[in-house]
């Protein structure tokens, strides 16, 4: 039995958007295509586990060393856990072997400050695999049904889609990520969509890599290809004929600025393996699929500090913690401004008690909001670096100009100084000079994606093999791309595994059944080609560099596009996931 909410429902929240008429514009249509679909939990799947190390030191203070996503958050909930004042409480971020959403809130952290107050001593928890699958959050599992409206031309004129994401033990499954992105790729004038948060007696999700979206795009894009099929128009044809543009709006109200989704979709139809024939074998099947995906990403507060020492270089000390190389592209952003070399900034994340307050690593913005805040933190070090420089050469500021890692006289070539120049110089000067930038900015721009995914398909066996994967992806401007492609093989990489084979299998009491790694089955290198990886440069206008979030949107486009391959393979359409051989067999036999 589920577990019941005040008022006897287990129904935890309900979102609605309304975007248009979906009633009228279900009228307009020619046809009307109405599906159902299912999704299982899946875990993020981070390697390193869960871990904490506390010292409640004499003076009651709180030190907490471990790997999160977001070590301010967790602070003020573990001050908030344990009934102390957060001033009490420092949290010392250390390197993350993954995180995905699944490391965002505390497990171990109070657990370990009660066992050191009690002992007198630090005391460090760490989980076992089997704990970190029980008693951390997955992300939901999912009933969804998609209803699309057509003329015969290929035009949308309306969409829907009702789903109800299981919760677990209490209410927080990603519904509003989900309801945002479902026809995000789509210029939709009529929409609508209904979502539901249930609570269930299994474990509480967690936000997994663009939360929500890639269950629901599944169905879209599975949808969409059905839709193409039907009405004889090759389905990105049908995707483009409709795709979002600058000025279209989204089912979530937002109105879409330069964003890349109709570039992706005509990287996809240019690319030689879309356009390459598939080879077909002896014994096996074999398909090809397309997918398209979306993240909304976003921001929030960020804190950076540089200081210059004087031997001209720079320590730069932020607060997000890094996750994908983010150190390095933060890094870079603020050499770009004052003319550095890469080498002469040395970027560190810094504790609770050092840094201003910065919000979680997640929703792909650490780019967006610590890159901006090095750019502003840049430009406080050169106005600050002009000053001392009028103040050497006895002349005003606005005689005084600062270029290519120099500053330099508006009107006098001989006086000039480099940046490693005048850095020797700041002690006689005045002393040390410091930049400083705290913002929380606006502008995170969403991003859009695609899958091409090539499968080989064992009909005696329903063993889905893949062959080729190349992701595409609208990256904004890529600040440095081999972390950017990066990202999207990984992002890709999750997307397929939870496609194939990953799911939480229940027993009859309630419990979890697989829960090692040897049962809970995430793909290996062995199990995955190499995937190609490409990206489409269009800059976000509202960051100084043109920044979009790159981490999550790629995790969403495998889903619909295996499911789409399985179909151009057999015939048979996925409408349930994972397509393990199992399910896929079943279907294979059903449909003799």
């Amino acid at each position: 039995d589920n577990p019941e909410l005040p008022g006897g429902r287990n129904v935890a929240s309900h979102t609605r958007y309304v975007l248009g008429d979906a009633d009228a514009g279900f009228e307009q249509a020619d046809q009307v295509f109405e599906r159902k679909y299912t999704t299982k939990s899946v875990h993020q799947g981070y390697i390193e586990p869960q871990n904490a190390t506390a010292w409640w030191a004499p003076g009651d203070r709180l030190t907490v060393w471990c790997s999160s996503q977001g070590h301010f958050g967790l602070r003020d909930v573990t001050a908030k856990t344990l009934g102390v004042d957060v001033s009490q409480v420092k949290v010392v971020p250390l390197e993350i072997g993954g995180g995905f959403g699944g490391k965002l809130p505390p497990y171990l952290e109070p657990l370990a400050a009660l066992l050191s107050r009690k002992t007198g001593h630090p005391v460090k928890a760490v989980m076992d695999r089997t704990e970190v699958l029980l008693a951390t959050g997955p992300t939901s599992g999912a009933d969804i049904r998609i209803k699309i409206g057509v003329t015969n031309e290929g035009r949308i004129t309306a969409a829907s889609c009702w789903f109800a994401f299981e919760a677990g033990a209490f209410p927080g499954a990603p519904v509003s990520g989900a309801a945002s992105a479902v026809f995000s790729p789509y210029m939709i004038e009529n929409v609508l969509v209904d979502g539901y948060d249930v609570v269930d007696n299994k474990p509480r999700t967690q936000a997994y890599r663009a939360p929500g979206a890639p269950m629901v795009m599944y169905c879209t894009e599975s949808l969409i290809d059905e839709i193409a099929e039907e009405l004889g128009i090759e389905a990105m044809d049908l995707r483009l004929l409709n795709a979002a543009t600058q000025g279209t709006r989204r089912a979530d109200g937002v109105v879409n600025g330069p964003i890349g989704a109709e570039e992706v979709m005509h990287a996809v139809k240019e690319h030689p393996h879309y356009n390459a024939p598939i080879v077909q074998v002896e014994g096996k099947l074999r398909g090809r699929g397309v997918g398209m995906g979306f993240c909304r990403n976003n921001a929030g507060p960020s804190c950076v500090v540089a200081n210059v020492l004087s031997n001209g270089r720079v320590s730069l000390v932020e607060g997000s913690v890094d996750i994908g190389g983010s150190r390095t592209a933060v890094a870079q952003m603020f050499a770009e401004v004052l003319g550095l070399a890469i080498e002469d900034v040395i970027p560190q994340v810094a504790d609770t008690d050092t840094i201003g307050f910065t919000s979680n690593t997640g929703g792909s913005g650490v780019a967006f909001k610590t890159g901006w805040a090095a750019h502003e933190a840049a430009q406080d070090v050169k106005r600050q670096l002009i000053e001392r420089a009028s103040l050497i050469w006895d002349t005003t500021v606005d005689q005084i100009e600062y270029v290519d890692g120099a500053v330099q006289h508006k009107s006098d070539n001989e006086l000039r100084m480099t940046f490693q120049e005048i850095s020797g110089q700041l002690a006689s000067t005045g002393g040390p000079v410091v930049g400083r930038a705290n913002l929380n900015p606006s502008g995170a721009a969403g991003s859009y994606s695609a899958n091409i995914i090539d499968i080989e398909l064992d009909p005696d066996t329903g063993k889905i093999d893949v062959l080729r994967v190349t992701a595409i992806q609208d990256v904004g401007t890529a600040i440095h791309p081999d972390y950017v492609e990066g990202q999207m093989q990984g992002g890709a990489a999750q997307g397929i595994g939870w496609a194939l084979n990953e799911e939480y299998y229940m027993g009859e009491d309630g419990s979890m059944q697989n829960t090692s790694l040897l049962d809970y089955r995430m793909p290996t290198t062995l199990d995955l080609p190499m995937i190609d990886p490409i990206m489409v440069e269009k800059p976000n206008p509202s960051h100084p560099f043109g920044v979009k979030g790159v981490g999550e949107a790629n995790i969403a486009p495998p889903l619909g596009a295996l499911s789409n391959a399985v179909h151009d393979a057999t015939g048979v359409r996925m409408r349930n996931l994972p397509m393990n051989p199992a399910s896929v067999l079943k279907a294979l036999q059903e449909k003799k």
